[in-house]
C-alpha cells in the first residue's frame, strides 16, 4: 500500500514511529509532511491539506494524519473534496471507517492513544477494504454534500 503521512508538532513522534512500522510491514511511505521535531510548531490545517493533495493525486493511496487528538486534522482534511477522514480510537471503528465509509485518511491522536494501540489501529485500517454495495450509495452522498 502506498501511504502519505503527516503530523503537526503534537504528532511528530508517532508519525516517525508509524513510518518505520509501515516500512517494516512492506508498505511504501510515499511522503511525510510535518515538522522534524516537536519543538517546531506548525499549523495542522496546512499539513492536512498537503497530505490530502498527495492522496488525491495518487489514486489508490491512503493517508495517515497525527496530531494531539486527531480531531483537528480530521476537521481540516474533511474540508477537502474527495477526502473522507476518520478519527478512530478502537479497532472496530478503524475497520468500519474503511469497510462502510471508504475512508481514505486515518486520523489519530498522539496525546490520547498509546503507541501500541496506534500501531494496531493503523494496521487494522490498512487491512480493511471498502465493502461497496449499499455503502457505495452512502459514500456518494457524503461526497456530494462536500459542495463545489
Amino acid at each position: 500500500m502506498r501511504l502519505h503521512l503527516g503530523s503537526d508538532h503534537g504528532g511528530v513522534e508517532y508519525r516517525k514511529m508509524l513510518a518505520g512500522v509501515l516500512r517494516e510491514a512492506g508498505h511504501e511511505v510515499a511522503s511525510e509532511e510535518g515538522p522534524a521535531s516537536a519543538g517546531d510548531s506548525v499549523d495542522y490545517p496546512d499539513v492536512a491539506r498537503d497530505v490530502c493533495r498527495q492522496v488525491l493525486g495518487d489514486p489508490g493511496s491512503l493517508g495517515i494524519l497525527v496530531c494531539g487528538t486527531g480531531q483537528g486534522m480530521a476537521m481540516a482534511a474533511n474540508k477537502v473534496a474527495g477526502i473522507r477522514a476518520a478519527v478512530v480510537a478502537d479497532p472496530f471503528s478503524a475497520t468500519m471507517a474503511r469497510e462502510h465509509n471508504d475512508a481514505n485518511i486515518l486520523c489519530i491522536g498522539q496525546r490520547v492513544l498509546g503507541s501500541e494501540l496506534a500501531k494496531m489501529l493503523v494496521m487494522t485500517f490498512l487491512g480493511a477494504t471498502f465493502a461497496g454495495g449499499r455503502h457505495a450509495r452512502r459514500v456518494a452522498k457524503i461526497d456530494a454534500a462536500g459542495g463545489p
